[in-house]
């Protein structure tokens, strides 16, 4: 099936895993393992267990669960789900049991394919009616599936109150993968990196979705680890890769380095899920001699609403880029559009926005203004249509009545050779309303104290904006994703 890069793909996901199917190339490789899955096996994979879903009696649209690592098994429960026009239920392995439970409850799926790994904490959690796959050895004819019919529920991973059940169509889904492929010109002859948990959005839309409709392939690990990443991208063929902001600074400060052949191999590198600072892009950037594409998705968008062009030369470091495939604006509280270069709120338009929050037409409602997606993003767009995020609405800490964005101290702290990850935060203060303090983690052996850090902030955005207190953590809470839970922090050092 081809790709035009301004009509968005038709047809469901079904269709497009039987149009990969007609030929007889690689789907996915697990350097891990030594595994590998065709097309053509994956498609006959999905297709027989999906027959036997309908078989038992699993409705069109029902929920499917999938509780899966990244691996050949979770992949191919997830296109098994799909294809058999189910709504295939990704839970993060990362939630926690009170979410997990939530989740399962919530999507009312009556079946579950889950992974050794996790039986354990499945006994514990699952609700009554849910129960692990078993093949019931019979056959029956698949439901008519649509473009337009649910695909995927996806849960939020909020740092407040209940988790929300996203749900994208094989349309939106499907636009995810799209695109990707189009801002990244992804060919048949491309190879990502699966190194994103694919029951988060990034993992799943921009490597998995990208891979199938891009017609190239995917090389898939289990989970993200320093000292061989570059090894296990070497054994993968990868020509591109897609993480998030901690692990380039990981890779940044560890020890490892890609092969020659690779470093000839590689296309770019892709950054999502949280702003990535100025001063980590540049280093990475000049150590390894491989662009850094910033972008910007949400679970809500199918992962990438904004990013920056692939061609290095049209980049603008400390944006996330601008609208590829889908539209974007700035907007008031009002709804009304920002003039170009003035801060408000960031809102996506476009085919790859969900269809809604499952069970919840308020939320679903508040979310949307005149038909946009409100992303709850602060930010700014200049002249030519870069958006510059400035911080999140829920995460400004409000000094003395004064809105301080936690990014502009996280950009100074990274200025720090030895730190590795960091974050500002709002901690309550009865004669400013809230003051700033912020965490960091160093590299091992670094020598740098609270007051060192202290100090840069106070030079670089002043004594006002300057955390009173830097913490030194072994680890910052992350969601799935990687991306640092900051509005956690206080609550997890002050209690």
């Amino acid at each position: 099936m081809k790709i035009s890069p301004d009509v968005p793909p038709g047809g469901t996901v079904r269709d497009w895993l039987d149009a990969r199917a007609e030929g007889d190339g690689v789907a996915v490789v697990f350097p891990e393992t030594g595994e590998e899955l065709t097309w053509p096996d994956l498609r006959d994979h999905a297709a027989e267990v999906a027959g036997d879903l309908t078989a038992q009696g699993i409705a069109k649209g029902e929920s499917v669960v999938v509780i899966h690592p990244n691996g050949l098994e979770g992949i191919k429960a997830f296109y098994a789900a799909v294809y058999g026009g189910f709504r295939v239920t990704m839970i993060n392995l990362a939630a926690g049991p009170d979410a997990i439970a939530y989740a399962l409850e919530h999507s009312e799926a009556r079946v579950a394919f889950v992974h050794d790994s996790q039986l354990e904490m499945f006994g514990t959690v699952r609700p009554g009616g849910l129960h692990l796959y078993a093949p019931g050895g019979a056959q029956a004819p698949l439901h008519a599936v649509s473009s337009g019919d649910d695909a995927l529920l996806m849960y939020t991973s909020g740092t407040t109150g209940r988790p929300k059940g996203v749900v994208h169509t094989h349309a939106s889904l499907l636009a995810g993968g799209w695109t990707v492929t189009v801002a990244h010109e992804l060919t048949p002859d491309d190879r990502g990196f699966g190194v994103l948990p694919f029951y988060h959005i990034n993992g799943l839309c921009v490597t998995v979705m990208g891979s199938l409709v891009s017609g190239g392939s995917l090389a898939m690990v289990s989970r993200f680890s320093a000292s061989r990443f570059w090894d296990w991208a070497g054994e993968g063929s990868i020509t591109w890769f897609s993480v998030v902001p901690t692990i380039i600074s990981h890779l940044l400060h560890g020890a490892a380095e890609p092969s020659d052949a690779l470093r000839a191999r590689l296309r770019f590198a892709r950054s999502a899920s949280s702003a990535l600072a100025v001063e980590t892009q540049r280093a990475f950037q000049d150590r390894f001699g491989l662009a850094i594409v910033e972008s910007l998705g949400l679970t809500e968008t199918a992962a990438q609403c904004l990013v920056n062009p692939l061609d290095p030369a049209q980049h603008r470091i400390g944006s996330a880029g601008m609208a590829i495939s889908n539209e974007a604006r700035i907007a008031d509280d009002e709804g009304t559009e920002c003039a170009r270069g003035s801060e408000g709120e960031i809102q996506i338009r476009g085919p790859n926005v969900m269809k809604e929050y499952l069970k919840n037409p308020d939320a679903t409602r508040d979310t949307f203004q005149d038909g946009w997606l409100r992303t709850g993003d602060l930010g700014r767009m200049d002249t030519d249509g870069y958006v510059f995020v400035t911080g999140r609405l829920k995460e400004l800490i409000i000094k003395g009545g004064e809105n301080i964005a936690p990014r502009e101290i996280d950009e100074a702290l990274y200025e720090h050779a030895d730190v590795v990850e960091a974050a500002a935060f709002a901690r309550p203060c009865p004669q400013y309303g809230e003051r700033v303090e912020a965490a960091v983690r160093l590299r091992p052996g670094s020598k740098a104290t609270s007051a060192e850090l202290v100090s840069l902030c106070t030079q670089r955005v002043g004594q006002f904006k300057a955390p009173d207190q830097v913490h030194i953590m072994d680890e910052l809470p992350k969601g799935p994703s990687g991306k640092i839970q900051r509005l956690y922090l206080n609550k997890l050092l002050h209690g």
